[in-house]
């Protein structure tokens, strides 16, 4: 069950009690708005947090201390749901019950991970020049690959496109031209605007009950300067205009996005049902969009569905031959209006709910999950625990997936095709 408690104004602290982990984990997350201009350096921060703080200033240093701590470990960690992304860390250690002599843990792994937030390592009252440089490459590096991918690379396009007028369409990582123009200096103005202005979420998956964590935690954030406003409440999709758009490179396999909205969040009733109409439609192996315009037809490579519930989009995306586009596009709209017209079997009706029930079921099986669900759902609104998320699905019927096929709206398209 999980417990939480405000430690400051705009800190909140979120506990999943547990005992059955050799492992315990926190995450510590500053919560943003998503903008462009910002995204790609709320990305930045953690890494280059990560390469030194004052009591161990480089990579060397950092890994010794956690070798002390039993092997724990510290990482980045940058969401992005629905209108926020999220910048801090993540932390693995190990559960008292396992060091030598029952050894606590819990105290020196804060008091570590507070040094590398507020003590970095600086060069002239910023971070130093090479430590910023080298993350931004990385960053830039994995950008690039990313877009290298034509799959990611057309639905990255898609997104953008659907989601101009909405901030849904923010990379999780920001862009490659806003993060060639990061500097020290730049980076660590913003590093301390972002601990005064943001709202920050704690989160810790272990045996310790939630008042002993609290009075660790929150020394550590006592004398924070802090002026912090309230984030807004998750919105639904602004639709704007929608767009068609076709791109020619030297591509071996045509890629087809396709973008739908509904007014079905992760905040609404029905979103259970909308799930699984997601995984009849296009999610998975036994899902129409597979089984019939892959499998019976042959017309793509691969071919799947996704559902953004924090907003309410749902995106097709399919590896093609480009001569196909029309036939393909024609066949996606057909198996859609299959769906809104009820035409859905038992068996893909319950192949659906088990592959949803199955997820779910693993919910509980690590600290890292517990914290990803749980978390994922405090900045979405999705307060559902597991078992009763798995009730609703169970309840889900053919007519109820119908129904909720039939809010989803045509928005934009963007098909990736060869230039022969």
């Amino acid at each position: 069950m999980i417990q939480s408690m405000q430690l400051f104004p705009g800190i909140t602290l979120r506990c999943f009690p547990d005992e059955r982990f050799k492992q315990s984990c926190l995450s510590i997350q500053l919560v943003r708005p998503l903008r462009y201009e910002e995204a790609a350096m709320n990305a930045l921060v953690p890494a280059v947090l990560l390469r030194g703080c004052e009591s161990a200033p480089d990579l060397r240093a950092i890994t010794l201390r956690l070798d002390d701590l039993y092997g724990a470990s510290v990482g980045a960690l940058v969401r992005r749901v629905g209108d926020v992304q999220t910048t801090g860390f993540y932390c693995n250690f190990i559960a008292d019950r396992y060091t030598l002599g029952g050894e606590a843990l819990l105290d020196p792994m804060v008091e570590f991970v507070g040094q590398l937030l507020f003590q970095p390592v600086t060069e002239k009252g910023v971070f130093r020049k090479d430590y910023v440089e080298s993350e931004k490459k990385n960053l830039i590096s994995t950008l690039q690959t990313q877009l290298n991918d034509k799959r990611v690379y057309a639905a990255t396009r898609l997104m953008g496109i659907m989601c101009a007028d909405d901030p849904f369409g923010v990379p999780r990582l920001g862009r490659v031209q806003e993060a060639q123009q990061v500097t020290a200096q730049s980076l660590y103005a913003h590093y301390q605007k972002i601990l005064q202005d943001s709202r920050i979420d704690l989160f810790y998956v272990g045996p310790q009950p939630m008042e002993q964590v609290a009075q660790v935690l929150r020394p550590l954030f006592a004398t924070l300067a802090r002026n912090y406003e309230e984030l807004p409440a998750q919105t639904p999709f602004r639709s704007g205009q929608g767009q068609d758009i076709t791109q020619t490179l030297d591509v071996a396999q045509g890629k087809l996005c396709v973008g739908y909205y509904t007014d079905i969040t992760s905040r609404h009733p029905d979103f259970a049902a909308m799930q699984v109409m997601n995984h009849l439609f296009g999610s998975g192996m036994t899902s129409k969009l597979f089984m019939n315009i892959r499998e019976k037809q042959s017309l793509c490579y691969d071919i799947g569905s996704g559902y953004y519930g924090s907003k309410g989009i749902l995106t097709v995306s399919a590896g093609i031959d480009w001569e196909k586009e029309a036939l393909v596009r024609s066949q996606i709209e057909a198996q859609l209006e299959a769906c809104k017209a009820g035409q859905i079997t038992p068996e893909e009706l319950t192949s659906a709910k088990q592959s949803l029930i199955s997820a779910l079921l693993g919910t509980h099986d690590s600290p890292g999950a517990i914290e990803g669900y749980y978390e994922s759902g405090a900045l979405s609104g999705h307060h559902i625990t597991p078992a009763d998320y798995i009730a609703q699905v169970q309840a889900v019927t053919a007519a109820d997936c119908a129904r909720v096929a039939g809010t989803l709206k045509r928005h934009s398209s963007f098909f990736l095709k060869g230039d022969a």
